[in-house]
């Protein structure tokens, strides 16, 4: 017999009911819950109203913990009750008890915070910490301690009236006896002073650390440097006025008027008075003080938080951060100060000789102010990183760029001037692509004319226009290396200020340094409290155009002071301009009238008798020049010199020296072709004179290793070429040797048809 499905048959019925009895009890118990809930509430309602009705005679018996203890239950039943209109009385009922607790506190920790009494202000603490309190006990432990620091800071002013009168004394014994300045001056500056208000307020800072330490071991981390945060702010806008008036007391017209930095930023001081090295340097210095007592504090309050370092390290530099927010305008007055003190020009007394040694000069002073400007800029840069951390060096970078271009827009101006004592102003046509223009005067006044100047002034101008070729490469090479510089700068700065401010990696999105919400600050938050990084972390908008800066000087590409940079490529170009047309000049003066000699268009005499007929020798013009092209090589001599003792690439030098050689005869070439195709006619005696003056000029040439252009050996074939032979000799050639154009030119000129 099969029992199977009389047994499994009433499982299902029976599954069904353990569910349903399951949900039932659910139910039960949550009301069961909810029972409870307000059965809790009723005695928490009672209780209340119990307390409520109990709280004065708490208040009455004096026992201030009890009445704490009362006061936190009344608030545990009014957040259990919620908000219900009938409790409304007690909830203010409860305020007022609170706060009227806090001041029956309050001068008991006075007392306790005053004598050092620890148990007295740990029970303390424990009332205003049961009532919800403690901001009360911070601002009460402020409060305390706050005088104290005060009566630190106000020492200063004290010994300032102690000193008064014995200054103004003084002050009538220099007057009456003429002594020194200074005696007037008070013993105590403020330079001298804040290390000791440092030193003392750190000793006492040390010593409430200690005892917090015992008497409120929780919050000791928090309370000596909230007290630290609230004095600077309390003494903030004095300590401000403090440094702007030190500052001013380093120069004698500041001082006289009570001024300082702030005070010539802001215009409300006379003409003339502009902020000094000085000025900033005692910022700087007072600033090296205040970074000694920061690192003090840091050592000090290494246990507290990042965050709380953060905000107290702020604090103490606070009173420099409007002389930072101005500090692009500070330096760029300082340094268009320093540049407009460059002389560059030499005064001498014209005479014989004059020119050239004016020239000599003023390229020398050219030349010497290039690595004291550079200098000017260096310090400029360690000012920076040595007052801000480098957190302006992006507003100073701007400062510089620009001064580079007042220096180098002086430099091309004293150029410009000495175009004129070298004799090559602008009017004459110069440059080294520039054509030339023919002079309408006679070339025998011409020779005559540059015959006035001696030929010893006329060499002294040439090396002294040659050494201004050593004034764009020191420019050049200085300026380049100034960059490199600022670039090296820039690279450091990169590494450290990413990873304080934004962490080891460039966050784009972080503009505060942040836990990583396990409270590991690591590596990142101790970098965080650079001085530049705790100005940059509550500005995200200059600290993310500093460092788009930063990221920018990695590219091998990027310059630094592109401005500048650009300025002083083009003003080594006026430079080989100017040098180029001084050297050219002689030549091009020589050159002037070569087409209109009248030796062209001369005949032969007729003779009775056959004469013997002679070689004709050069003329002066052409041997002036040549003369002058062989001597250019040891004037040039000195220059390559001069570069091979700074590079020791001799061979480059050499090149260099080669180069301005080759550049002189190859205009002096084309200045001569110029000239010749101006020639309208020429004899047979003319054809001979030139063709002996060509051939000389080829000579030297060739002695100067320079290639002979087709042009001008084409010329030459041609003109000493008997008259009758150069027709075919041209339309024999074909063009294989000879520039065809020239050619027919010149059969032109010689009245050759071509026909």
């Amino acid at each position: 017999m099969d029992f199977h499905p009389t047994v499994t048959h009433p499982c299902p019925k029976a599954e069904g009911s353990s569910a349903e009895s399951i949900s039932a009890l659910a139910k039960v118990d949550i009301v069961k819950q909810r029972m409870e809930a307000a059965y809790e509430t009723l005695q928490d309602a009672a209780g209340l109203t119990q307390l409520s009705s109990t709280v004065e005679d708490v208040f009455a018996s004096g026992d201030l913990p009890k009445a704490a203890e009362t006061l936190a239950n009344m608030r545990h039943c009014l957040s259990a009750v919620g908000e219900v209109a009938e409790f409304a009385n007690i909830r203010k009922q409860l305020e007022v008890l609170e706060d009227r607790l806090d001041s029956m506190v309050q001068p008991r920790l006075t007392d306790a915070l005053s004598n050092c009494k620890v148990e007295v202000a740990q029970d303390l603490r424990g009332i205003l910490i049961r009532i919800g309190r403690f901001k009360s006990l911070e601002a009460h432990y402020t409060k305390v301690h706050l005088k104290p620091i005060r009566q630190l800071w106000e020492d200063f002013d004290s010994k300032q009236r102690t000193n008064k009168p014995a200054s103004e004394k003084n002050e009538v014994e220099r007057l009456s006896s003429s002594n020194d300045f200074q005696s007037s001056l008070p013993t105590i500056s403020f330079s001298s002073w804040l290390p000791s208000f440092y030193d003392e307020l750190l000793l006492y800072l040390e010593q409430e650390w200690k005892w917090c330490m015992i008497a409120f071991p929780d919050d000791y981390k928090t309370l000596v440097p909230k007290l630290l945060i609230d004095t600077m702010a309390t003494i903030g806008s004095n300590f401000v006025s403090r440094i702007n008036l030190a500052t001013g007391d380093v120069v004698a017209e500041t001082k006289a008027l009570a001024k300082g930095i702030l005070d010539i930023l802001s215009g409300d001081m006379q003409k003339g008075i502009k902020i000094q090295t000085k000025h900033l340097e005692a910022l700087i210095e007072l600033h090296n003080m205040t970074g000694t007592f920061a690192r003090n504090v840091q050592h000090l309050f290494s246990e507290s938080d990042l965050p709380v370092l953060l905000d107290t390290l702020k604090a103490v530099y606070l009173p420099y951060e409007p002389f930072k927010q101005r500090y692009e305008q500070m330096e760029h007055v300082i340094l268009s100060s320093e540049i407009a003190g460059v002389d560059l020009r030499g005064a001498v007394v014209r005479g014989v000789g004059a020119q050239g040694i004016e020239l000599s000069e003023t390229v020398r002073r050219m030349e010497e102010s290039i690595p004291q400007v550079i200098l000017f800029l260096d310090e400029a840069v360690e000012r920076c990183i040595s007052f801000t951390g480098g957190s302006e060096i992006d507003e100073l970078i701007q400062a510089v760029d620009d001064i580079m271009l007042q220096y180098i827009s002086t430099l091309q101006e004293t150029l410009k001037s000495l175009r004129a004592v070298c004799g090559v102003d602008a009017g004459d046509g110069g440059g080294m692509k520039k054509e030339m223009v023919p002079e309408r005067k006679e070339g025998m006044h011409n020779a005559r004319k540059v015959d006035l100047t001696s030929n010893e002034e006329e060499w002294s101008i040439v090396q002294g226009a040659l050494q201004i070729l050593t004034v764009a490469d020191c420019l050049t090479s200085r300026s380049a290396v100034f960059e490199a510089s600022l670039k090296a700068t820039l690279a450091r700065l990169s590494t450290s200020l990413s990873f304080s401010v934004f962490g080891s990696n460039l966050d784009q999105n972080q503009s505060h340094v942040a836990s990583d919400g396990n409270g590991d600050w690591s590596m990142a938050g101790k970098a965080a409290l650079d001085v530049a990084s705790v100005r940059l972390v509550d500005v995200p908008e200059k600290a993310q155009r500093l460092f788009n800066l930063l990221d920018q000087s990695k590219d091998p590409r990027f310059h630094a002071l592109p401005l500048a940079s650009q300025r002083v490529a083009t003003f080594a170009d006026t430079v080989n301009e100017l040098v180029y047309d001084v050297l050219i000049s002689k030549v091009r003066q020589r050159f002037s009238d070569v087409s209109r000699l009248p030796i062209w268009s001369a005949v032969e005499e007729p003779s009775a008798f056959p004469l013997p007929s002679f070689s004709a020798y050069p003329q002066a013009y052409v041997t002036s020049v040549a003369e002058y092209l062989l001597t250019l090589p040891q004037q040039l001599e000195p220059l390559a010199e001069g570069i091979s003792s700074s590079d020791p690439n001799t061979d480059e030098a050499q090149f260099f020296a080669t180069e301005w050689m080759f550049k002189v005869a190859e205009g002096a070439t084309s200045l001569y072709m110029e000239q010749l195709r101006g020639i309208q006619y020429i004899t047979d005696r003319g054809a001979q004179q030139l063709s002996t003056d060509i051939e000389y000029l080829r000579d030297v040439l060739s002695a100067l290793s320079m290639p002979i252009p087709l042009v001008l050996a084409t010329y030459h074939s041609c003109l000493s070429t008997p008259r009758d032979r150069l027709k075919d000799f041209v339309t024999s050639d074909g063009g294989n040797q000879l520039d065809l154009p020239t050619a027919y030119l010149v059969c032109k000129i010689r009245r050759v048809s071509l026909e």
